[in-house]
């Protein structure tokens, strides 16, 4: 409590000296285009995909970052600074930027795209008492309600380019309409005793709800969390005694602790392959399929569905 606490002060500290530096501002009237900051690469893709040529945005954490231990730098206070829209997830994602983003929401537009998501809709927390599980973005039909949130925001704050956004919305949405039905088909391929997902930290509750998978991690929900000895040999006995084929790595999260697991499984007489490198809190590569969240989806189930069948 006292870290962050600590932290608060000192990023306050910095938001104050960026504020007399840059002064008021406004981003808008340098091109004309409202200015959007995004924490993750996720939120960044529905808002260029929603927003088009009438924003400009700009994504604090890029690919590799994992949003539960980010803490922003000096260049990131004075991008939240200039925004003229912030969009963060919520939900206790962005653990240490949580109260300057709500201070930042007292002067300017700051949106969590989770917020407005019904609570029976969302998992509750492992990790943390009376707060629910961040991941949204995994089950597709939730992603979809965020998009709106994106969608009418923009709209608020520009109604000029009202047709504009609501175009844009319409012709996304059906895109993940159409990724969520693919998903679906996928998972239904693998035998319904094989529909078990086990990566580094508890990322895929979401997905496993949507879609019915058994979702196991080693680490919790927020990777803060640190991973023993016990929680290795636990998934160790359930992988062995359930003959799982294949368990996952994240391209946000340390290979180490999952590679700790397959060797244990390994001195119980089973073998299980590391079945390929998975999208959790960090999109991929910008340019890249991956890099898109559609893109990370289909990176995702193209991964897990092969390992799972032993192909």
């Amino acid at each position: 409590m006292f870290k962050k606490f600590t932290f608060t002060i000192l990023l306050c500290g910095m938001f104050l000296f960026t504020a007399c530096q840059t002064g008021a501002e406004n981003s808008a009237a340098d091109n004309g285009k409202l200015t959007v900051v995004t924490t993750i690469s996720q939120i960044a893709d529905v808002v260029i995909n929603v927003g088009g040529d009438s924003i400009s945005v700009d994504q604090l954490m890029g690919p590799g970052s994992d949003p539960h231990l980010y803490s922003p730098s000096a260049g990131d206070v004075s991008s939240l600074q200039d925004a003229d829209i912030i969009f963060y997830n919520g939900l206790f994602l962005e653990a240490q930027m949580e109260d300057i983003l709500e201070q930042l929401g007292e002067r300017k537009t700051v949106v969590a795209v989770a917020g407005t998501i019904p609570a029976d809709l969302l998992l509750d927390s492992n990790d943390y008492e009376d707060e629910f599980d961040p991941h949204i973005w995994f089950d597709v039909n939730l992603w979809a309600e965020a998009t709106k949130v994106v969608r009418d925001t923009l709209i608020e704050k520009d109604p000029e380019n009202a047709s504009t956004y609501e175009a844009n919305a319409e012709a996304y949405l059906a895109e993940l309409a159409e990724l969520d039905a693919w998903v679906t088909s996928e998972i239904d391929r693998i035998p319904a005793d094989q529909r078990v997902l086990i990566t580094a930290h508890d990322a895929f509750n979401y997905f496993g709800n949507a879609y019915g998978m058994e979702v196991l991690g080693l680490q919790g929900i927020s990777t803060a969390s640190e991973a023993g000895t016990a929680d290795v040999q636990r998934l160790a006995d359930y992988i062995t005694d359930n003959q799982i084929r294949a368990i996952f790595v994240e391209s946000s999260v340390s290979e180490r602790n999952v590679e700790a697991v397959q060797a244990a499984v390994d001195s119980r007489g089973w073998t299980v392959e590391i079945g390929g490198s998975l999208f959790s809190d960090a999109m991929g590569e910008s340019g890249t399929p991956e890099g898109t969240y559609i893109g990370m989806v289909r990176h995702n189930i193209n991964t897990i569905v092969p390992a799972l069948l032993g192909e």
